[in-house]
């Protein structure tokens, strides 16, 4: 008999031990393994950190899907500047779970959103991908390109194994008609910001849980054998809409996305958390995890997340990531594919940015300052 529960414990339990020293990354995973099977199929999704794991993924030899490949014709045309093509369908980053929930909704047509499409003179923009390069020129070439896109996010579902999750934010705009999410402010990619109609949202623990349940859920009704893997982002706000300071509000915001993904991974068997977040962010983390402008991972950061993922899987980390369909296999390869997912970021960044926008699009900055005349109470609720 012993006289207490800690006798026993393991090292890991133990912070003397596993982190003052002894530290090793491979350590902090300690659900049940190997998280990925050589056999498994791989679809993933998330804000802009989850990018980085598909070479990793391929250069370990695992199968990554792909359910929405581009079009031979655009092989050798520079890739879309949000990033669309970077994961699994072309439906670019998505930072909220309730944006992933909508997804899953509108690709088995039990959510169509109201306000669904944005008419520019360039042609027809969509809200929920609004950085797409090319526009649609008509109602009918719009429906018809985004039936495509939700039935390749159908047949990703039903043919992946493992569906790895990052989440990113709890604050999103939403329109208030039906409450679709949008992936950006309106204004700042594309659209017009009209306070009557689009509204902050600050989500909390309970919803963001709720919101990752029903959407695996949703999955799994497609296909029930499907596994899930949830990390969180290491990657901080590049603003908030809230009014507090943006260090305080990305606090909040990861301590939120880290308390709901932990509880719905300790509810749901077919579920397992991995603990990104922590290995960038904890203070056994060495400084050089984040770029000078300490928001944007170092490849020092991004490598002992993926060899800490990898081990977990019972693979080794690769000398240099696998290559994906659009990067040469080496370590330059890894640093500028981490490189092209910081300089496009995604649409979140455009909240902090001054670009050249195409003929008949106003600025974000011009936006922005738009936002800011309307009331506060508009803006933040």
């Amino acid at each position: 008999m012993t006289s207490h529960p800690y006798v026993v414990a393991p090292r890991t339990a133990f912070w003397s031990r596993a982190v003052a020293r002894g530290w090793s990354a491979d350590d902090v995973f300690a659900g049940d393994t190997p998280l990925i099977r050589p056999e498994d199929r791989v679809a993933s999704a998330g804000s802009c950190f989850a990018a980085n794991v598909v070479p990793y993924l391929e250069g370990a030899g695992f199968t990554y899907l792909r359910a929405e490949p581009p079009h031979p014709f655009f092989t050798d045309i520079a890739p879309e500047p949000f990033g669309y093509e970077k994961f699994s369908a072309a439906y670019g980053n998505i930072y909220t779970a309730r944006q992933l929930l909508q997804l899953v909704q509108r690709s088995t047509g039990d959510f169509t959103p109201r306000e669904d499409r944005w008419a520019t003179p360039d042609g027809i923009v969509d809200p929920f991908r609004p950085g797409l390069r090319y526009l649609a020129k008509t109602e009918r070439e719009f429906a018809l390109l985004t039936a495509q896109h939700l039935g390749h996010v159908r047949r990703m579902i039903e043919d992946a194994t493992v569906f790895v999750f990052t989440l990113g934010l709890t604050e999103a705009w939403v329109c208030e008609d039906d409450g679709a999410v949008f992936p950006a402010c309106p204004g700042t990619v594309a659209g017009t910001f009209d306070p009557e109609r689009h509204v902050f949202r600050n989500f909390t623990a309970a919803e963001v849980a709720a919101d990752l349940r029903d959407a695996i859920a949703a999955m799994r009704a497609l296909n029930p054998a499907l596994r899930v893997v949830l990390t969180v982002s290491p990657v901080p706000l590049v603003a908030t809409a809230t009014e507090a300071h943006v260090l305080a509000a990305t606090t909040y915001s990861k301590s939120v996305l880290r308390v709901a993904a932990g509880e719905v991974a300790s509810n749901l068997r077919e579920v397992a958390y991995f603990p990104a977040y922590e290995i960038v962010t904890g203070p056994q983390a060495p400084s050089g995890f984040f770029a000078a402008d300490r928001r944007n991972v170092s490849e020092a950061g991004i490598r002992a997340v993926m060899g800490a993922l990898l081990s977990a899987c019972g693979r080794a980390l690769p000398a240099a990531a696998g290559a994906s369909s659009r990067a040469a296999a080496s370590p330059d390869a890894v640093a500028a594919l981490s490189r092209a997912v910081d300089a496009a970021e995604c649409e979140e960044a455009m909240a902090d940015a001054v670009v050249q926008r195409p003929v008949g699009r106003a600025s974000p900055l011009a936006r922005l300052k738009r936002w800011a005349q309307a009331p506060s109470a508009l803006r933040a609720r």
